[in-house]
């Protein structure tokens, strides 16, 4: 079985698995993922039990568990910028692991409410772009760019698998033993990721990088100044956002129009992740080809892929769609991680993710907010049919300029271009 043996080794993922020091991280990188999958529905449930009758508070509960990373952007800017990959990942690792800790702590004290429990929360998110930015970071500090993409494709892949398997095992923790002790179950999975970030990597590892007076903002001006990187944060902005009213529009087009149960919901956000897993795990064989290219093709071909649910068919046909339209948003994440370390310095790219992570972090929910008015106005199918179009136009839009900007390089700025993007 000499192909056998030989198959790993050729695969895209063995130089990210077999890293000497991603291979030590990426444990720690599973066990925290697999938390915040428990997180997703622990911090839901007990929000209502803290506020049963107020939906502010409810609402607001919700948010702070992620919102807050857009201010932590701009306050801890001159703070954090500069650092290296993995100190970036280990202290948003440090207070996520605190911030979380301390709700099941002052829950044994018996002095937890909903205020201080939005507190809390919010405080656990204030890094998290940072922190998102530093794993990203640190891949392009430890890999060559051509590994870059699968790098990518394995840190989404562990979090498609966590979303798919997290909110189950959730429900059954919360039945048995109370949503704040899954929310300590979390801490505890971050203080395992902080530790991990300590051990796997030396504390002072790769080039020091001083930005001794950098802005606090200046990750924003680098994506200003860049107009390669000025339309990929727009194009992600404007995919997210129309995203946004499906999360409105889905469970209430399964009621009303398909007058299903909650069981086929669940079967179509099932459906939806197992297509985002196999997705994900495909990312990592598409490093060969043209990275910007694709990124807009795959706004195309997932808006495609959701017309099926604004347009009546069946759900026979519509949910082997919607698996499929996870199956293409997957490698988003992926390939326009990969345009952004292949396009920013290592020294700038830790403030330069933190910013695109700090607008993009409130493009679904001001896309959602906007769904409940919309479904209001014209109904959940048109609303899921209108995203699908606006998709697809905007794909179709970014393809355009795409086009033209690479119609006004000389021949010889192109040829430079396609052996940069080869290395």
């Amino acid at each position: 079985m000499p192909n056998a043996s030989r198959f790993p080794r050729s695969s895209p993922y063995w130089p990210v698995v077999s890293h000497p020091q991603l291979r030590r991280v990426l444990p720690g990188l599973a066990v925290s993922a697999l938390g915040d999958g428990l997180a997703v529905l622990a911090v839901t449930w007990l929000a209502i039990q803290l506020a049963p009758h107020n939906r502010t508070w409810f609402a607001l509960a919700i948010a702070a568990y992620t919102l807050p990373s857009a201010a932590g952007t701009v306050v801890f800017g001159r703070l954090l910028r500069g650092r290296s990959g993995a100190q970036l990942a280990g202290w948003d690792a440090i207070l996520r692991a605190s911030a979380l800790a301390a709700i099941p702590l002052a829950h044994l004290a018996g002095v937890l409410t909903i205020g201080l429990y939005v507190v809390l929360l919010a405080a656990s998110a204030l890094l998290h772009s940072w922190g998102s930015a530093g794993r990203f970071t640190l891949i392009a500090e430890l890999l060559p760019q051509r590994h870059h993409l699968p790098a990518n494709a394995v840190l989404s892949t562990i979090g498609g698998f966590a979303t798919i398997v997290g909110p189950p095992l959730a429900g059954i923790l919360i039945g048995w033993v109370g949503p704040v002790w899954v929310i300590a179950i979390d801490a505890a999975t971050f203080a395992a990721l902080a530790l991990t970030y300590r051990l796997a990597l030396p504390p002072n590892d790769g080039p020091a990088r001083s930005e001794s007076g950098a802005s606090r903002t200046a990750g924003f001006a680098v994506i200003r100044q860049n107009p390669a990187l000025l339309g990929l944060l727009v194009l992600s902005l404007g995919f997210f956002f129309l995203f946004g009213p499906v999360y409105v529009a889905m469970p209430i087009h399964i009621t009303d129009d398909l007058h299903g149960s909650a069981t086929l919901l669940g079967a179509y956000f099932a459906a939806f992740g197992v297509g985002g897993l196999a997705g994900g795990l495909v990312a990592g064989y598409l490093r060969r080809w043209p990275l910007r290219a694709t990124t807009i093709g795959i706004v195309v071909a997932f808006g495609v892929a959701m017309l099926p649910l604004g347009v009546g068919v069946p759900v026979g046909v519509s949910l082997p769609a919607f698996a499929l339209a996870g199956f293409i948003w997957a490698p988003y994440m992926s390939t326009s991680m990969a345009l952004f370390q292949r396009s920013t310095s290592t020294a700038r790219l830790p403030a330069v993710l933190a910013a695109n992570g700090a607008i993009l972090v409130l493009a679904v929910p001001l896309g959602t907010m906007l769904g409940g008015p919309l479904v209001g106005a014209i109904g959940p199918r048109p609303t899921l049919l209108l995203c699908a179009v606006a998709i697809v136009a905007l794909g179709l839009i970014a393809g355009g300029f795409a086009l033209s900007r690479r119609s006004a390089r000389t021949p010889d700025d192109s040829a430079v271009t396609e052996i940069s993007a080869s290395r």
